[in-house]
């Protein structure tokens, strides 16, 4: 085409195709979601004009296709449109350009993109005299095809408004329902006349149920094995040497009696035999032998996560369960933590200590329930849901299976596949899940099953009671340090082809990386900026090499560092009042991790109202109406006239009015605000506190203490009062390096954290308001 300058663009950037095969002259919509096809994409719009090239995957089910593993004849295609979607997917509009072969490929693994140098395949046009009628012939028996299937041809195809016989073969060929085997046969095939009369054929039979021999010769003359009869031939051997259990053969044996008497590319031949590949390639009788002892996986745990003992110490204990009764059992645990703490990572860690195979699937934005259970087979396209298709992939029926985003999972009129989880994680009914696709009953219950979550709020109780909750905290300065010192570097360093002799970072300049350019609860971020100085680092390198050899490593510098990422992002900790009147330090839990909130309070003239902004939620609010009234009896106790605050306001404002805030956790915060903006009494500096609060002024046990305590100390405040009922989880979560470092408060009640955290003791004659100060003269003794 004149339009497709190839040599402008000598390599382009690939989208692998899953259950499609697209074809030149046609436009078609995709929706995609992996992440290097969403590279590619981005890649395709910003640098190459929207070109991209499409290549269908060898193995429909592989969720990492490699450059091994596409089909080298594809095609170049342009990219029309692209929309945004949820959970950060891409619907686009592509149009198809040319038949293309792949000459050679490479993946560039710092922007994870896979590039392709590709040949513009030439048609073969041997048979131009003829190509007019075939076309027109070939028209007519496509709307017949169509209203044999109920279909309007001017419902839902636009009319072919072409008689160029290559292109009406292409739109042909990429609407009628035959296995993709078949199109990619098409796609390659390149002689137009040829390509036509195959199509013509298969048109053919799918209407009339009989085939024009001499259509068929043209057809099949270079490959007999596609006949029929060769074809059940080949299903029988295969359902034998399987050795599937009996209740499955029973269902292969009569699938492929149904196959043998329907017209090979019919729109039913291709349901029957998709469904016996299906039941071939499932694992119904492979079990990964667990070859291990406990010291060799708490070892491999060991090399690849710091810390998290707690969930090592669970699955160690469930390996000398393993061991001790030598009967394979499955599991349901869920790792809830914030982003970057190493739940994913930590299952693959968990499948490498048990010796067994790995497989993922992730439910973010999932809302179809057919997704979990898959589609029953009367539906066009149908598959398995996505639990089948994770165990095909494993090749075993006893993998580590991790359900990852359990608590992104969405419900709309498809149905909640939510609810369909209860059954697959359900040891009591797991054993006999039935998938809607293959309608056979599959035995779950040897899975070990692992989901993770940010926060447990989105997850029905229903769900939660399925399974064993394992919380994984942030982690400290100092577990961060060790984290990037024995696995981030080392990681970032290989990928970046430079040997640990080659670089050094000290501990001094780690720490500042942690604190000042990174706020996280995981490493997520802080892997980021390590990757960005070592790519920094690199090419100082290879630009001296003389300078910097294995003698002489590259020593980071404080100055180098301020040159590659810029000035810090953040200072050592928010601004907090010393001293102020009205303004207290609260920790909060988020689904990211631990933090702080800053309230301010302050009295204006008004009508007695009390004011809230800071985009708080309903539970919060209902937590701050708690404190003012707390606030006004404890004031009432003191004989202060708390009849004067009816012609005044009082704002409370929470900063980062764009972040939501939720729960009753500040209303010990909330409530000191008030007490300290009537009273005039300031709030003593680098003091931070978390629990609910009652009206009698009773302080409440609250979740996420290790979270806010780890803030706490991450924004240098000592001083942390925390519910007495939640001294457990202190003792037992926070580590000794921590604990030295802070001095914490247990508080039973609102009392004994006024007397703590005030500047003066909250009597009548400390009270100095000068707004109030008529009011709080009488009964002064």
């Amino acid at each position: 085409m004149d339009s497709l300058d190839h040599t402008k663009f000598p390599l382009i950037s690939l989208i692998p195709l899953r259950e499609l095969i697209a074809f030149p002259s046609t436009i078609i919509s995709l929706l995609i979601g992996r992440e290097k096809s969403i590279n590619s994409l981005k890649y395709a719009l910003d640098r190459q004009e929207g070109l991209i090239f499409l290549g269908i995957q060898k193995d429909q089910l592989d969720e990492s296709p490699n450059l091994n593993s596409i089909h080298r004849i594809g095609l170049i295609a342009k990219i029309e449109k692209e929309s945004k979607q949820e959970a950060g997917k891409y619907r686009v509009i592509i149009k198809g350009l040319e038949r293309g072969r792949i000459l050679e490929s490479f993946t560039d693994t710092e922007d994870d993109i896979d590039f392709v140098k590709v040949e513009i395949l030439s048609e073969v046009r041997d048979r131009k005299d003829a190509e007019l009628e075939l076309s027109i012939k070939l028209q007519e028996l496509f709307e017949s095809y169509l209203r044999k299937r109920l279909v309007n041809p001017k419902d839902g195809y636009k009319e072919i408004s072409t008689d160029d016989l290559s292109a009406v073969s292409d739109i042909i060929a990429s609407v009628i329902n035959i296995p993709l085997s078949v199109k990619q046969l098409l796609l390659g095939e390149l002689n137009v006349y040829n390509r036509a009369i195959k199509v013509y054929n298969i048109l053919k039979k799918g209407v009339l149920g009989v085939n024009d021999s001499r259509a068929k010769q043209q057809v099949f003359k270079h490959d007999d094995s596609d006949s029929g009869e060769d074809e059940i031939e080949d299903y029988k051997k295969k359902i034998t040497k399987k050795n599937l259990p009996e209740r499955v053969k029973k269902y292969a044996d009569e699938e492929l009696n149904k196959l043998s008497k329907m017209p090979l590319y019919s729109a039913e031949s291709s349901v029957s035999r998709n469904y016996i590949d299906w039941l071939l390639d499932i694992p119904w009788t492979v079990f990964d032998i667990n070859n291990i002892n406990i010291g060799k996986a708490e070892k491999t745990l060991d090399e690849d996560h710091y810390g998290l003992t707690k969930v090592k110490d669970r699955i160690l204990d469930y390996i000398a369960v393993l061991l001790h009764t030598k009967k394979p059992v499955g599991e349901i645990l869920c790792f809830v933590g914030p982003p970057g703490v190493g739940k994913s990572s930590l299952s693959k860690s968990i499948a490498r200590a048990l010796g067994r195979k790995f497989t993922r699937i992730s439910l973010g934005g999932v809302k179809d329930e057919a997704e979990i259970r898959g589609h029953r087979r009367t539906y066009i396209g149908a598959y398995p849901g996505q639990i089948v298709k994770g165990l095909k992939k494993a090749k075993s029926l006893n993998p580590v299976f991790l359900l990852d985003e359990i608590d992104k999972l969405n419900s709309d009129f498809k149905g909640d596949p939510a609810s369909a989880l209860l059954e697959v994680l359900d040891p009591e009914q797991n054993m006999e899940f039935i998938d809607h696709f293959l309608d056979i009953e599959m035995d779950l219950s040897k899975v070990f099953f692992i989901t993770t979550a940010n926060s447990l709020s989105t997850i029905s109780h229903a769900l939660r009671d399925r399974m064993e909750i394992i919380e994984i905290s942030g982690y400290t300065e100092k577990e961060k340090l060790g984290i990037a010192k024995k696995y981030l570097i080392k990681k970032r360093a290989e990928k970046n082809g430079l040997k640990n002799n080659e670089i050094k970072f000290e501990d001094e300049l780690l720490l500042k990386i942690i604190n000042e350019y990174t706020r996280e609860s995981g490493v997520r971020e802080l892997e980021r900026v390590i990757a960005v100085i070592l790519r920094k680092i690199t090419r100082h390198i290879v630009q001296d090499k003389k300078k910097y050899s294995s003698i002489a490593p590259f020593i980071l510098t404080e100055k180098l560092l301020i040159k590659y990422l810029g000035a810090p992002k953040y200072g050592s900790q928010k601004t907090i009042g010393i001293g102020e009147v009205g303004v207290s330090v609260g920790l909060a839990w988020t689904q990211v991790g631990g933090d702080i909130l800053i309230i301010e309070a302050r009295l204006l003239k008004g009508k007695g109202k009390l004011i809230m902004t800071g985009r708080l939620g309903e539970v919060m609010k209902e937590s701050l109406a708690t404190a003012f009234t707390y606030a006004k009896l404890k004031l009432e106790e003191l004989d202060f006239d708390t009849t004067k605050l009816d012609k005044y306001d009082i704002h409370l404002h929470i900063p980062e009015g764009a972040v939501p805030k939720e729960g009753p956790s500040a209303g010990v915060t909330l409530a000191l605000s008030i007490i300290s903006l009537i009273t005039g009494i300031p709030v003593k500096s680098k003091f931070a506190m978390t629990g609910e609060i009652t009206l009698r002024g009773k302080v409440l046990p609250v979740g996420g203490i290790k979270e806010k305590i780890l803030a706490a100390h991450r924004y240098g405040i000592k001083n942390i009062l925390i519910p007495y009922e939640n001294k457990k989880d202190y003792e037992e979560d926070i580590d000794k390096d921590i604990k030295d470092d802070i001095q914490i408060h247990f508080i039973d009640n609102m009392d004994e954290l006024l007397n703590l955290v005030l500047e003066n003791k909250l009597v009548l004659k400390n009270i100095n308001n000068k707004i109030l100060k008529t009011s709080v003269s009488v009964g002064v003794h």
